[in-house]
């Protein structure tokens, strides 16, 4: 009975309508996506910034007519939810036309519906059982669970690109330093060298 419930919660959980990527963003560019969403679907859109220039984007939410709903420039990361007064494709873009030379990385989580009931018989007149509060609980757990390893995949990501970033400035300027090194000490050898031949010179 245990493993029948905890297989419903897996299935449960593998199938939720959402979808999580992240893509590069280039310069003078602009990226869209397009859902499809009937008459009454609640939505929601999690964007952050995780690597490039400022860390900021303009992002655009559009409706089947091409009526703004949302619309936030240089924006770090933000969210966004609306319920659809109609059905069509509705639109998601980002844009950094505004940057000239950086490209962005963008983290988007589109999850679209109400998150349907564990268990359909749920709201029944009688008390759960233990078993069924179990699953309820751990159902609850691993979506926080889940929400905080998004989280801290993308702190992750963030914490990577910068370190790559200071690894390769401080290797530059590493090899900066033994440059003017070596020239400062040939410069110095150069310069007692000719001393020596000045006052070999004057003794003559």
């Amino acid at each position: 009975m245990r493993y029948h419930f905890l297989v419903i919660l897996a299935v449960y959980i593998a199938f939720a309508n959402a979808t999580e990527l992240t893509f590069e963003l280039p310069d003078n560019e602009k990226q869209c996506f397009y859902e499809e969403l009937e008459q009454g679907t609640k939505f929601d859109i999690d964007f952050q910034v995780i690597a490039g220039g400022n860390y900021d984007v303009d992002c655009f939410v559009t409706d089947p007519l091409n009526n703004m709903l949302y619309q936030e420039r240089k924006k770090q990361y933000d969210s966004f939810s609306h319920t659809t007064t109609m059905k069509g494709v509705y639109t998601v873009c980002f844009s950094n036309e505004f940057s000239t030379f950086s490209h962005k990385i963008v983290y988007l989580d589109f999850r679209t519906g109400e998150d349907d009931r564990l268990m359909p018989d749920m709201n029944r007149a009688t008390a759960l059982t233990q078993m069924e509060s179990a699953c309820l609980s751990i159902h609850e757990i691993l979506k926080v669970v889940s929400d905080s390893q998004t989280w801290y995949r993308l702190r992750e990501a963030q914490d990577r690109i910068r370190a790559e970033d200071l690894n390769e400035r401080v290797h530059f300027w590493s090899i900066g330093e033994t440059i003017i090194l070596f020239v400062v000490c040939i410069g110095q050898v150069l310069m007692l060298k000719s001393f020596f031949n000045e006052k070999k010179a004057t003794s003559t």
